[in-house]
């Protein structure tokens, strides 16, 4: 199977990837900085921050955060309190750090719900927006129309997709963020792929290169 544009690898091409399997590489080193971090070194807590803000920022971004930057460091000043009480490998500190984004993200949209807030932030739309975080989200997840067709899956599709696009996270890992079964997880996955597949046989050439 062949990918046409970036945005097509929401269609499958990148969840068959084994990009997760990169995640049980160095771990020697993740005790390393873990334990440094954990010791109260400056140092490793940067590297810490450098390493998984990004996906954070890009994550959050995704699923609508009003304010993405500003929760990331909500998110982090959490996982930083936290962490001389974690135990585990690298894997499962990127799980353990987007729980703590999840419920982060859960907690803002449920008050936005409650004062009776229902439009959702677009980066496209805001003149404030970090370029950084947004090439890592655009790079992830596509353009603006893949993340429109993000946006019209239902919401526990729409946030294994993103979990496993945008975070980069395993299906294990993202059962452990959701609290749900990994086969679950996986049954979420194969729907959200195949109603992705729908809208595109409905239109194919949704995804093709603007210019061309």
């Amino acid at each position: 199977m062949r990918c046409r544009g970036r945005a097509v690898a929401l269609a499958g091409c990148r969840i068959v990837e084994t990009r997760g399997a990169r995640l049980n590489g160095g771990d020697e080193a993740f005790a390393s900085l873990l334990s440094a971090a954990q010791a109260g070194a400056p140092w490793a807590s940067t590297q810490i921050w450098v390493d998984h803000a990004p996906a954070v920022a890009a994550f959050l971004r995704a699923r609508g955060s009003r304010e993405p930057d500003d929760l990331t460091s909500e998110v982090f000043l959490t996982v930083f309190e936290r962490l001389r009480d974690f135990t585990g490998d690298r894997a499962a500190f990127r799980s353990f750090v987007f729980s703590v984004a999840y419920r982060r993200l859960v907690d803002e949209l449920r008050m936005r719900s409650r004062r009776g807030e229902t439009t959702e932030w677009a980066s496209e739309r805001d003149p404030r927006r970090a370029s950084s975080a947004e090439d890592e989200a655009t790079d992830r997840v596509g353009d603006a129309r893949a993340r429109a067709l993000l946006d019209e899956l239902p919401p526990d599709q729409r946030d294994v997709m993103v979990l496993r696009i945008v975070a980069d996270l395993t299906v294990e890992q993202v059962a452990e963020v959701l609290h749900k079964r990994v086969g679950a997880v996986k049954a979420l996955q194969r729907r959200a792929l195949e109603n992705l597949r729908k809208k595109m046989a409905s239109n194919p050439y949704l995804f093709e290169t603007r210019g061309r």
